[in-house]
């Protein structure tokens, strides 16, 4: 949906949180792409969101993060998965893949690598000790 794809990754995130948190307190169908509801957050009432999925710019909310400003917060995220619970599922299964992915990248970097550090002669590998050694001692220094 167009709104999930504004959302920043933290909003899209905790917007995920929140709805399986049950922090939607209502959602109401105004009509095809139209919903409105409250959303528990950090203050004391929920903060009053309304989506539009065909218009996602048009969407409100009375948070702090969003209001006045043409923002997907996380409150409004919430409303949507609450709204069409089908698509939390594919964005969860979308996280989940993109994480698989991501270890698998870094199994096969520290594969190379193991690979490159073998392939070095004793003299080689004693130099780029050295040299990794003396670049953390300098990161060190900068951080």
């Amino acid at each position: 949906m167009g709104l999930l794809s504004l959302a920043s990754s933290a909003s899209a995130w905790y917007g995920y949180e929140y709805f399986m948190g049950k922090k939607v307190v209502s959602c109401n169908r105004i009509n095809e792409e139209e919903y409105e509801g409250d959303v528990k957050g950090s203050s004391k009432e929920p903060y009053q969101v309304y989506i539009n999925t065909i218009h996602p710019r048009k969407s409100r909310c009375n948070c702090p993060h969003a209001e006045g400003k043409r923002i997907i917060c996380k409150h409004m995220v919430a409303m949507l998965f609450t709204a069409f619970p089908k698509e939390a599922d594919l964005y969860i299964a979308a996280v989940e893949e993109y994480e698989r992915e991501v270890v698998q990248r870094e199994k096969e970097h520290n594969k190379n690598i193991l690979k490159y550090v073998f392939s070095l002669s004793k003299a080689e590998l004693r130099s780029a000790l050295f040299n990794a050694l003396l670049e953390a001692e300098e990161r060190k220094r900068y951080y």
